[in-house]
């Protein structure tokens, strides 16, 4: 059975300003909670490097690949799967334009194989309060940073 976490968020900045705080890498520990250090080009097939805390003392590193990147609009990346299909996964963020200077974050993730029910038993609040964190934090920057230019 998958895992499956979403979450969705509308956010009082233009479209543009929600892509450029998810894409600026280099700062995400100046406000995300959830990953605080990442290192990517985004380039399809290519790795992203994360330190992603998962509720222990310290964040503990995680390479995904990116799979897709349409500039402005989405990108997604997931691990590399497990032998015989026992634990896939992937993760996308998405930028929808609302008009008025507005726009939605969509934030998904899914966990698949029959490795999922375990996986999710022993990080399935931690990876929610993470996923609803990096969530909470896109929209406070990106609010943040849209007051600023105005």
């Amino acid at each position: 059975m998958a895992i499956v976490i979403n979450y969705s968020v509308e956010i009082e900045a233009p479209a543009e300003l929600v892509w450029q705080v998810l894409t600026d890498v280099d700062n995400y520990g100046e406000w995300n909670p959830f990953v605080p250090e990442c290192k990517t080009t985004l380039e399809p097939g290519s790795p992203i490097d994360m330190q992603v805390r998962l509720g222990g003392p310290k964040p503990r590193a995680q390479q995904e690949f990116i799979r897709t990147h349409t500039p402005g609009k989405e990108f997604s990346y997931a691990m590399k799967p497990m032998p015989l299909g026992l634990l896939r996964s992937e993760r996308s963020h998405t930028v929808t334009p609302l008009g008025d200077g507005r726009a939605r974050y969509d934030s998904h993730f899914q966990l698949e194989g029959p490795l999922s029910p375990v996986v999710g038993g022993l990080m399935g609040t931690a990876l929610r309060k993470g996923f609803q964190g990096m969530t909470d934090g896109v929209k406070q920057r990106s609010e943040s940073l849209a007051t600023v230019e105005d």
